[in-house]
């Protein structure tokens, strides 16, 4: 393969820049040509097209965000607008793509794959971490990071004012951000969207703190499981006590990558142009442990990660 293309697609996640420094790299090493598209799979149907060299992606490594910026396309959602974005990347002469994205984005990779026998290789650009295939995607640990600071931070307050605070963190449809920066943090109690949860017994439990001298604490909730404003009405409503909410939103979307995304980045951004190149088609780069792993898209796309209950309960034993 003598040409390659690079896209980030759907929501952004601190590491995109140095996956694409990887992939990007990684081929120019081998002899390839390197192109990025713009805006995703919109900027392949409008033909956004940068050459790119090995000084193209020199100094991003620390940056977040994504140098080819990133979008959603309703028009590729359609059969014509994939035949569109097909045509595209064969007159530009790309005979495969690196797309670095979430589910969604891979899911387009597929339907790439399957609709057309295009070659595509996929890295796990989520903060999310719910992909099948592998520990961890790009973006997870940097969220948890920033999503910890502001838990530690809001702990001081607590602690000073005898509050209850509830934390609202990212996750729409998965707890890993809740449970792993909740744990971390210190929690008393972690809300997810997976796994049911009682507002009363957790009231009951902040009672019994209450009673044993604990006069500050801290509840993280996902925003898929309910909204902090509401939890925060039902504390309470239901024990008098005083209680604040924050919601960190998209800040744990942004900012420098931890050094752990920085090295998976690279690592996975590496390992799916060498892979592309190498004739492999279809597939997904992971991690499994400290080893580089590959899992065809179709197997990926079949199922989500499961949150680890064992860890939530771990939240209550260590809040008891």
């Amino acid at each position: 393969m003598r040409r390659i293309g690079i896209i980030t697609s759907g929501g952004d996640s601190p590491g995109m820049n140095a996956a694409i420094r990887g992939a990007a790299r990684a081929a120019l090493g081998r002899g390839a040509q390197v192109v990025g598209f713009y805006h995703g799979y919109e900027g392949i149907i409008n033909n956004e097209v940068i050459e790119m060299e090995s000084r193209t992606v020199g100094g991003i490594i620390a940056k977040g965000g994504t140098l080819l910026h990133t979008a959603r396309s309703k028009e590729f959602r359609t059969p014509e607008g994939r035949k569109l974005a097909i045509e595209n990347l064969k007159k530009n002469g790309v005979e495969g793509l690196v797309v670095i994205g979430g589910d969604g984005s891979l899911t387009g990779a597929r339907a790439l794959h399957e609709e057309f026998g295009y070659p595509v290789m996929g890295v796990p650009g989520s903060i999310d971490n719910d992909i099948n295939g592998t520990d961890f995607s790009v973006g997870f640990d940097t969220a948890v990071n920033t999503a910890l600071g502001a838990i530690d931070r809001v702990r001081d307050t607590a602690y000073s004012h005898e509050r209850v605070f509830v934390i609202e963190v990212m996750g729409r449809h998965n707890g890993f951000i809740a449970l792993e920066a909740g744990l971390a943090g210190g929690a008393e109690a972690v809300i997810i969207p997976e796994i049911p949860f009682s507002l009363l017994e957790i009231c009951d439990d902040l009672r019994a703190m209450h009673a044993r001298g604990k006069k500050s604490s801290l509840i993280v909730v996902a925003e898929g499981a309910l909204r902090a404003v509401d939890v925060r009405d039902f504390i309470e409503k239901n024990t008098g006590y005083e209680a604040r909410y924050i919601v960190l939103g998209h800040m744990q979307r942004g900012g420098s990558p931890t050094a752990f995304d920085r090295v998976l980045a690279l690592q996975l951004g590496a390992h799916a142009a060498n892979r592309l190149i190498s004739g492999h088609h279809g597939e997904m780069v992971g991690v499994d442990g400290t080893k580089l792993v590959s899992h065809p898209l179709s197997y990926v796309l079949s199922t989500e990660r499961q949150i680890d209950p064992e860890k939530l309960l771990l939240v209550e034993v260590m809040a008891s």
